[in-house]
């Protein structure tokens, strides 16, 4: 395993990344970054890019997150089933939490795919009128804000079954204690679920 403390990790490699974009620049050989190019270029992209991507973010973040937390957690309570099996059949509720994120980004990812509506571009075939671009951005905020908060519900899940696992193999009745602990953890996911819904509830292609 690599040594991330080691200086060509922290140091050199970052210094080499930044040293090979100032040598090839963006947008104009004159200088770093060229802004008034980014804006164009972010002006220019089609909504249906920013929607098709906070779809994507909001199921594939949500799915990362529950594979994380099954990860954990599954781990740790099969290696101690093999000294304790009693433990196996009341904590697979840890990995159940776990699976219902990935659910919670489906869900939305399925609501955010019905708001998508086609239009056309503007008279120069490229651009969309206001309506559409904020309807892109605001599928794609809402995908982005599902997303992360369902990958980090899912590693808080994982971690706290993981340790309800343990204390369950130890002493049988921490379990309900930590259980409390491990629901609370499942309900952030929820929040980004409702914000999510919410932002992506004004969502109007055409005035």
């Amino acid at each position: 395993m690599a040594d991330l403390t080691h200086p060509v990790v922290w140091f050199y490699i970052p210094c080499a990344i930044t040293w090979i974009c100032f040598l090839i620049s963006v947008g104009s050989p004159d200088r770093f970054i060229d802004y008034d190019w980014l804006w164009l270029l972010f002006r220019n992209m089609s909504p249906y890019f920013w929607s098709a991507l906070g779809v994507a973010l909001a199921v594939g973040m949500s799915i990362l997150g529950a594979a994380w937390g099954i990860f954990i957690t599954g781990s740790s309570l099969v290696g101690a089933a093999i000294r304790v099996p009693r433990i196996t059949s009341k904590n697979l509720i840890s990995v159940i939490f776990c699976e219902a994120v990935a659910i919670y980004g489906v869900i939305v990812a399925i609501i955010l795919q019905t708001k998508i509506e086609p239009v056309s571009p503007g008279p120069n075939g490229v651009t969309y009128d206001k309506w559409a671009m904020a309807s892109g951005y605001s599928i794609f905020g809402s995908g982005v804000t599902c997303g992360f908060a369902n990958l980090v519900c899912g590693m808080c899940v994982g971690i706290v079954g993981s340790s309800c696992a343990l204390s369950d193999a130890q002493n049988n009745s921490l379990f309900v204690k930590i259980l409390v602990v491990e629901i609370f953890g499942s309900a952030l996911g929820l929040f980004g679920v409702i914000i999510g819904i919410i932002m992506s509830g004004g969502v109007k292609w055409t005035a």
